[in-house]
């Protein structure tokens, strides 16, 4: 991992590693593990312990609370020059995974031992921000979730997370409803009315925006 090209992308994706004297960056470089997975796998599952602290480079991962019923809801997803929540929370709290982090891509991510983890933050209050500034941010995500879920009809919900995905949404009914934390059989019937209204044109796992006013009017609470 320690190469001139690992270096220059770790620094550009997490700017917070520029401010570090260059012995901690080099203990990074030399300690941290570089892991890939493809698209669809599981990269931490709920009850596993934490085994280090990932910084993602390439692709997209979801994380997701499943219930007994296998319905699931997703917390967040992380984009490359993020860090996971979770995982931070276990390590500092010493406390397994209590949600499952999935490949929504195939991703590259780079994943510092938990000692390592612990001296810096220990060592450099700039990580420390860095690591806290991440629990704020995730922590207003997760209460813009709670609201959505207890307050926002699902039609609007709908019609949001359409909306977030751009004019062609290339998804299927069950990856909209596990977002939604719903069933594919409501979301089904929600999008089939949206047609009806031509608000969307279904396709085969992609859906078509042909009036984003509409949609928009609907989404507002």
């Amino acid at each position: 991992m320690n190469t001139p090209e690992s270096k220059a992308r770790l620094l550009q994706l997490f700017p917070v590693f520029q401010q570090l004297p260059a012995a901690a960056v080099e203990e990074i470089l030399r300690s941290a593990t570089l892991r890939q997975a493809p698209a669809g796998a599981v990269l931490f599952e709920a009850a596993s312990p934490c085994t280090g602290f990932p910084m993602l480079l390439e692709g997209s991962v979801r994380v997701v609370k499943s219930a007994p019923n296998g319905r699931e809801v997703q917390l967040y997803r992380i984009t490359p020059g993020e860090s996971c929540l979770l995982s931070s929370s276990c390590l500092l709290g010493g406390s397994p995974y209590a949600a499952t982090g999935l490949a929504e891509t195939a991703v590259t991510l780079l994943a510092l031992p938990p000692a390592l983890f612990h001296r810096l933050l220990a060592e450099h209050k700039l990580f420390r921000d860095y690591v806290f500034g991440l629990f704020s941010e995730r922590l207003a995500d997760l209460m813009s979730l709670v609201e959505a879920v207890a307050f926002h009809k699902l039609d609007q919900r709908l019609a949001a997370l359409l909306l977030g995905k751009g004019d062609l949404v290339r998804a299927t009914h069950q990856n909209l409803a596990d977002e939604l934390g719903s069933v594919r059989e409501m979301v089904s019937r929600l999008l089939a009315n949206f047609q009806d209204r031509g608000w969307v044109a279904l396709g085969r796992e992609q859906i078509r925006i042909t009036d984003a006013a509409a949609l928009r009017r609907l989404a507002q609470p």
